[in-house]
């Protein structure tokens, strides 16, 4: 697993140990990327959340892609280990926060730009992680989320706004805007 594209593109990431992670194909992560690219023009100064983070994939390639500051969502000690050691080996230890609690019990925060939620593939994960996000008001107004689930899991929008779906192989990538 390498960082796609800025600043650290082609570095590797460390994963979390045993298979209690499942992190995001790198393909996915690509057209992901893209979707956003295309609507955000940039990454730059953004507030990112990465919700259920596994080895922290995602926040890291916004960081590498100019972000300002990702808040990583993990409960899974493996993992949190593996985003702290990538973090150090990228030298972005001042840019990130961990905080090691279920990304369906969200502290209060200030509001993100961008949040990346990939949770475990069960029925209703995604519309569940929504509702916590708009429950613990951590979508800034204007914001994006990306949402990955099993393909056949749709994901309830609330009151947000369904941008784009897109399905690759085994998952399914929602991408929803706060109006």
């Amino acid at each position: 697993m390498r960082i796609i594209a800025g600043q650290w593109r082609g570095r590797p990431l460390v994963a979390p140990p045993g298979s209690a992670t499942r992190p995001t194909a790198d393909r996915l992560r690509e057209a992901l990327f893209s979707m956003l690219a295309s609507r955000l023009g940039s990454f730059g100064e953004l507030r990112v959340a990465d919700l259920f983070a596994g080895s922290g994939a995602l926040g890291f390639e916004a960081l590498s892609r100019g972000a300002a500051h990702v808040t990583f969502v993990e409960r899974d000690r493996g993992a949190i280990e593996a985003i702290r050691r990538n973090a150090a080996k990228l030298g972005a230890a001042d840019r990130i926060r961990v905080i090691t609690a279920s990304a369906l019990s969200l502290p209060p925060s200030e509001p993100f730009d961008l949040i990346f939620a990939d949770p475990p593939y069960e029925p209703g994960a995604g519309t569940n992680v929504v509702n916590a996000v708009l429950g613990a008001q951590w979508l800034s107004p204007g914001g994006w989320m990306s949402v990955e689930t099993d393909r056949h899991d749709d994901v309830d929008a609330g009151v947000l706004v369904t941008d784009a779906t897109r399905v690759a192989g085994r998952a399914r990538i929602t991408l929803l805007r706060r109006a």
